[in-house]
């Protein structure tokens, strides 16, 4: 009985896992004279440098298959909002590429390249902004000044907030084409968010709210605001999403702008300054 037992128990040794090959490293006692019975005194630096390099094991027939890392893997298993959002911005794309249909002369609509870009062009800041200064030059009233003055401020509040984000977000448009001059000028390289889109919308607000027009006029403003901002589109400056979100951004301009609203006095001095600097 003893010596069967004994065969038995060598046989379920030979056959166990720590007796493999990979696993004989566990049954040898840690080396080295520095480490103690806790294990080895290898820094933590040392570790994580050593844990991040790929490593090589074998597999079944012998060869050595490399392992990455963690880090380096990609995610099998996503989350449902980066799911939505990826597909999302997908079909953003996809449907901003097939409305360029002026972004060349070789497209569908390439004959009306050049009318869509003058309907774009009263939308830039540039022409807003002359025009505007301009007006105020001509203008005798207190009252005319004042909104005058409010609305250009409005305009560079706009120009230079979205040139801060599109240069933070540096996000291009569906086609690639470079920026006009103009474009360069006013800050308008990157696409996200649009800023024809978000000047029309601010200054058709604010004129609405500060002139008295009739209803076919607001109509008109209301048209025309909508319009310029899809012209961006039709040409491939713009995204679907970029247009939507500089709209949003031209109502907060002109919420803002009437929180910190300039008074009279506040326009005839700043008048008297430029006037004076020049």
């Amino acid at each position: 009985m003893p010596s069967s037992y004994n065969a038995r128990s060598r046989a379920r040794e030979r056959n166990g896992v720590l007796s493999r090959p990979e696993f004989m490293s566990l049954n040898q006692p840690p080396r080295g004279g520095g480490s103690d019975s806790r294990g080895s005194t290898r820094r933590p630096s040392q570790i994580k440098h050593q844990t991040s390099q790929p490593s090589e094991e074998p597999n079944e027939n012998g060869n050595k298959d490399r392992v990455m890392p963690e880090e380096d893997c990609m995610q099998l298993n996503p989350s449902f909002k980066g799911i939505a959002i990826n597909a999302l911005l997908a079909i953003d794309i996809s449907l901003s590429k097939r409305m360029g249909v002026c972004a060349n002369t070789t497209r569908s609509w390439g004959g009306c390249r050049s009318m869509v870009g003058l309907l774009a062009l009263t939308g830039h800041g540039i022409t807003w902004i002359i025009g505007t200064i301009v007006c105020l030059t001509r203008s005798e009233t207190l009252a005319g000044q004042e909104v005058l003055v409010n609305l250009l401020m409005a305009l560079l509040l706009d120009i230079m907030t979205v040139a801060g984000v599109q240069r933070l977000v540096k996000r291009r448009g569906p086609c690639e084409m470079t920026p006009g001059l103009m474009d360069c000028i006013a800050m308008d390289t990157y696409a996200f968010p649009a800023a024809h889109a978000s000047r029309a919308a601010m200054v058709s607000k604010f004129l609405l709210s500060h002139l008295v027009l009739a209803v076919p006029l607001r109509i008109l403003l209301v048209l025309w605001a909508f319009f310029v901002g899809m012209s961006r589109v039709l040409l491939g400056r713009h995204h679907l999403t970029d247009m939507v979100c500089g709209f949003s951004l031209g109502l907060l301009h002109f919420s803002l702008m009437e929180s910190v609203w300039l008074s009279s006095s506040t326009c005839q001095t700043l008048i008297s300054i430029s006037t004076l600097s020049f």
